[in-house]
């Protein structure tokens, strides 16, 4: 038992010679501390405010995202165009049989703009700007063309059409036969047309 014993103090010993003595911060080096984990707290706020911030938080039906329309929105063929103020747009479906989705924002100052019936066109009535039905620049100190949407056309076979890159109305006369069974409008995917064309 002695021997036992006697392995057990020098463990306890060796135990004892390994601790570290640890002295409690002085107040300049308590300061030092504060202050940087206070930096590192505001500079972490500010990351994580600055993504909030920029992440797009965009759903379905809100304006930002993709909103279903109803086929029966489309407006009657050479027809006045329907306009739409909860997505802020408006349909036009012009004489060649194709349709488009133009932003109700005009590209000068951002006013709103109205369609006239009398002219047959868009005038905007803070400036004056005016665009043809199509959306295309007439006159007025617009810089370019009116803004369109992305615009999705499905028909009752399945068949999808889509607004190209530049734009240009969805011709419709290329899928006579077939009846419009869903449209989608992705209010976040804007298209700006440069100059005015």
């Amino acid at each position: 038992m002695e021997v036992v014993q006697g392995v057990q103090t020098r463990a306890t010993n060796r135990q004892t010679d390994q601790s570290v003595d640890v002295s409690i911060p002085n107040r300049r080096e308590f300061l030092y501390y504060i202050w940087g984990a206070s930096i590192a707290m505001v500079v972490g706020e500010v990351i994580g405010a600055t993504l909030w911030f920029a992440y797009p938080r965009f759903r379905a039906g809100e304006f930002g995202g993709v909103f279903k329309l109803d086929p029966t929105q489309v407006p009657e063929r050479g027809g006045p165009p329907r306009g739409e103020p909860a997505i802020r747009i408006w349909m036009s479906h012009l004489e060649d049989d194709s349709v488009i989705a133009l932003y109700n924002v005009c590209t000068h100052l951002g006013c709103l703009y109205k369609w006239v019936d009398t002219n047959n066109r868009f005038e905007c009535p803070c400036h004056g700007s005016k665009f043809q039905k199509s959306g295309l620049y007439i006159s007025g100190p617009a810089p370019r063309s009116l803004d369109r949407f992305v615009m999705t056309i499905t028909f009752d076979d399945g068949t999808q059409v889509t607004t190209n890159e530049t734009g240009d109305p969805i011709p419709l006369a290329e899928y006579q036969g077939r009846t419009i069974m869903d449209i989608a409008l992705d209010t976040g995917r804007r298209i700006l047309r440069p100059g005015k064309v």
